[in-house]
């Protein structure tokens, strides 16, 4: 232990006194990936020996330390003596050897910036030797000689790729059709380095105006397949996931209890209505009101299942693959929807549009099913016996829901304190409201996807900030505007990663639905007013 503790305190004076035009062990370009436990351990151990000013250090482990071990530290001296001569301005030998000696024996009185400023290049040492793999520099030359050229793209440029620019981004220009060209080039890629890296064909970054050709200027970006793949999924994942649907169930079977507040006993309406209730209710009393509420619970998990088998379904053809899904229990709908990542790269922007419109258009078609029989059943007496009575302030948490129910139950039994309704209605209404939030367009939500998709990643920046403003004022979404919006903050924040083909286009139609799908999500979690909501009778606003 003593060694070892030695070892790592030579290390870090050793690592202080580096400039960044160093070359030593620690600055090459060293892959993890290639270095064995064994061949980085000899590295530390080298370093400690060489640093450590004495010429015997390396016989303490008797023949343990075999010739490499000695080349190591032999080559780390050779280079802090190379430090020293260019620290001394090329002064004496002598000075630079006393230097290479007793670099870790003796304190080195240095600037606090100077001191900085080395622990933070060796700072980007450490994350170099400790990110992703980076792209092989003899793989760039053979692809550049191999794959670009006249007939398919000039480089004129090199830039890194990637969060940590781990990869290559080639900029140039196009010499030809832009889907054309990339399938040549994957399929040359795929001839030249199998299954080793991943082509992506995106917009050229700060580019100063289109293509000649038409169209945005374009650059082709190279990634390792193990860099840019999703990882698979873990057994604790599948734990999660397992116990959020299990809350999801709980808080769904909740909603289904809370819809049937005028039968709960006083005690429990007390306990969750007013504030200054303390005592908990004996929760047995709520057993017998179970049974009752699962059909609005199943419902709601329903409408869950469905949004979810919509984006396998739209996936499945086009052999994209989706993690299981994650959902999110919430107390006031049930259920919050659900996270489900991509586990493969995307092809393309009509996929990434597809697929993620699938899931809220499929949830909403169910919901507004429910929604519409729901209210059906609300006007017809024969259905009496089925009823629950909500306060009428819920019809006045959405302008479009709002006007819908208006229209169909009437004047009469809008326009007061309670309504008798279906519990389908709460169902639907639940639903509707949920695919709402989800197609709002920011971040890494079904909207903000399509949005990236089908309008670009610089639009959908635009339109976050439009949205997270509208959630802070609490225009959207009412009471819930608040915990969507932390939850998007926390968990759904991000952007989705690039498809492969990041430049085609995803047509008209795509774009016009996704237009119309937006255009309802705002009526749907627009709140209506006092003032309108008096008008149409929906509720007694005078009465609060």
């Amino acid at each position: 232990m003593g060694t070892l503790t030695s070892c790592s305190f030579s290390t870090m004076n050793l690592r202080f006194r580096m400039n960044p035009p160093i070359s030593c062990n620690f600055s090459r370009r060293i892959q993890m990936k290639r270095m064995s436990k064994r061949s980085f351990g000899r590295l530390i151990i080298s370093c400690c020996s060489s640093g450590g000013g004495n010429g015997n250090s390396n016989n303490n482990n008797g023949s343990s330390n075999d010739g490499k071990l000695e080349k190591d530290s032999s080559n780390l001296a050779t280079v802090t003596e190379e430090t020293a001569e260019e620290r001394n301005g090329g002064g004496e030998a002598s000075d630079s050897e006393d230097s290479s000696v007793s670099i870790s024996s003796r304190p080195t009185i240095s600037t606090v910036g100077s001191t900085y400023n080395n622990f933070q290049v060796d700072s980007f040492k450490l994350m170099e030797l400790l990110g992703p793999e980076k792209v092989d520099p003899s793989d760039v030359k053979i692809i550049k000689e191999k794959l670009f050229g006249y007939s398919t793209f000039w480089v004129t440029k090199e830039e890194p790729f990637g969060d940590f620019g781990e990869g290559i981004l080639f900029l140039g220009n196009l010499r030809g059709k832009s889907e054309d060209v990339f399938a040549k080039l994957q399929s040359q890629l795929s001839e030249v380095m199998g299954d080793k890296y991943n082509l992506f064909m995106v917009e050229e970054p700060n580019s100063e105006g289109p293509d000649p050709r038409g169209g945005p200027r374009v650059s082709f970006g190279m990634l390792r397949k193990e860099v840019s793949e999703p990882g698979p999924t873990s057994l604790w994942q599948y734990v999660i996931a397992f116990l959020l649907f299990l809350l999801t169930i709980g808080s769904s079977v909740e909603l289904g209890i809370a819809s049937q507040i005028t039968r709960l006993p006083p005690e429990v309406v007390k306990y969750f209505t007013d504030p200054n209730a303390i005592e908990p209710p004996d929760m047995q009393l709520l057993v017998p009101f179970v049974d009752s509420a699962l059909p609005l619970a199943y419902g709601v998990l329903g409408v869950q299942l469905f949004h979810e088998i919509g984006h396998f379904l739209a996936a499945f053809p086009r052999n994209v693959k989706l993690s299981i899904p994650y959902f999110i229990p919430n107390i006031t709908l049930g259920s919050f929807g659900a996270i489900t990542q991509f586990k493969s790269i995307l092809p393309d922007r009509k996929a990434k549009v597809d697929i993620s419109l699938a899931g809220p258009f499929a949830g909403a078609a169910l919901s507004s099913s429910m929604f519409a029989v729901g209210l059906l059943l609300s006007s017809n007496p024969a259905a009496a016996a089925e009823l629950i009575q909500v306060p009428s302030t819920l019809f006045q948490g959405s302008l479009l829901l709002g006007l819908i129910s208006r229209a169909t139950l009437g004047y009469g039994a809008m326009h007061g304190a309670m309504v008798s309704i279906h519990p389908l209605v709460i169902a639907g209404w639940c639903g509707l409201t949920t695919s709402a939030f989800n197609m709002l367009p920011v971040g890494c939500l079904d909207g903000g996807r399509a949005v990236q998709g089908a309008f670009g990643k610089g639009s959908l920046v635009g339109f976050g900030l439009a949205t997270y403003s509208l959630l802070g004022l609490g225009v959207l979404g009412g009471p819930l505007s608040l915990p969507w919006g932390l939850y998007v903050l926390i968990c759904q924040r991000s952007p989705e990663k690039p498809c492969l083909n990041d430049v085609t286009e995803v047509g008209t139609w795509r774009k016009a639905a996704l237009g119309v799908a937006i255009f309802l999500v705002l009526l749907t979690l627009l709140p209506v007013w006092d003032e309108l909501a008096e008008e149409l009778g929906i509720g007694l606003v005078t009465t609060f």
